[in-house]
């Protein structure tokens, strides 16, 4: 069995990767776990530059944290404020013991009042609650939940960046 440490105790991250490792190894048996480590970045990454960073961030404080896994995960969800949009979307960087490999979610456009709180210093989760009236909506559904009535979920938008990070693991022949 393999040892995943995913770089948060958030439950949606946990999942995402345990679905996303057994999609992309079906075969294979994976023990999940997740652990709190700083980011080095803000609590709202500002920009895509920084949420990658704090990706990075994670995953190697992670690795360095319980340095005896297969696999160490590290995802930071971030904004970028366009001049007229600010979008969401999430960087996921996976590490194993020589190997790395990232993706990004999708990204997908905050309402104007929410942008406006993020703008000003507020972290897109604590807008996300108050504006619709929800409790820890970073460990369910997510602001893309909330906009999109559940139909795409935190969850979802993890899942599917997540299996693309894989893809220089499970293609090894063709990256290393």
């Amino acid at each position: 069995m393999k040892k995943i440490i995913v770089a948060s105790k958030n439950p949606v991250k946990i999942n995402a990767t345990k679905i996303a490792f057994e999609k992309m190894f079906p075969t294979e048996a994976f023990q999940v776990v997740g652990v709190s480590v700083p980011s080095f970045v803000s609590d709202q990454p500002m920009s895509d530059a920084e949420t990658y960073e704090g990706a990075v961030n994670r995953a190697e404080n992670a690795k360095t944290k319980i340095p005896t896994a297969d696999f160490w995960v590290g995802i930071e969800g971030g904004i970028e404020d366009r001049e007229t949009v600010m979008d969401a979307f999430g960087w996921m960087v996976i590490l194993s013991k020589n190997k790395m490999g990232d993706a990004r979610s999708c990204t997908f456009p905050l309402p104007p009042y929410v942008a406006n709180a993020v703008r000003n210093g507020q972290e897109l989760g604590h807008v996300n609650d108050a504006f619709f009236q929800m409790h820890n909506s970073k460990q369910g559904g997510g602001a893309v939940g909330s906009l999109t009535d559940n139909i795409v979920t935190r969850m979802d938008l993890y899942v599917q960046p997540l299996c693309l990070a894989l893809i220089p693991f499970v293609k090894e022949k063709l990256w290393f």
